[in-house]
């Protein structure tokens, strides 16, 4: 899957890895983990059937928007680039754009 991200800050926290451990602390190695699963996967339909990843679309206010498990409460959020009229369907979606890590709950 072809991966981007919201800022040249956001890239760099994510993935140089001095930087994810000064930001994320000891999260940095999952977030890490996460990111690699998203980059070797063809599309979200794969992540969707690894576990622990929790793949799983947001609702309410954050509609369009998904998201995987790091830790119990932590959330790496992206939402999919599409094509115009390009359908939604996990299979279908093979870039994202990584757009913040939050514990959203």
């Amino acid at each position: 899957m072809e991966i981007s991200f919201a800022s040249r800050k956001l890239k760099k926290q994510l993935t140089d890895p001095i930087s994810a451990i000064k930001h994320f602390g000891i999260l940095a190695r999952k977030i890490n983990q996460r990111i690699q699963e998203l980059a070797s996967s063809e599309n979200l339909e794969m992540i969707r059937k690894i576990p622990a990843a929790k793949c799983h679309e947001l609702k309410g206010d954050r509609t369009g928007q998904f998201a995987v498990a790091i830790s119990g409460n932590y959330r790496l959020i992206f939402v999919p680039l599409l094509e115009n009229n390009e359908s939604t369907q996990w299979s279908k979606i093979t870039r994202i754009q990584i757009i913040k890590i939050e514990d959203y709950h």
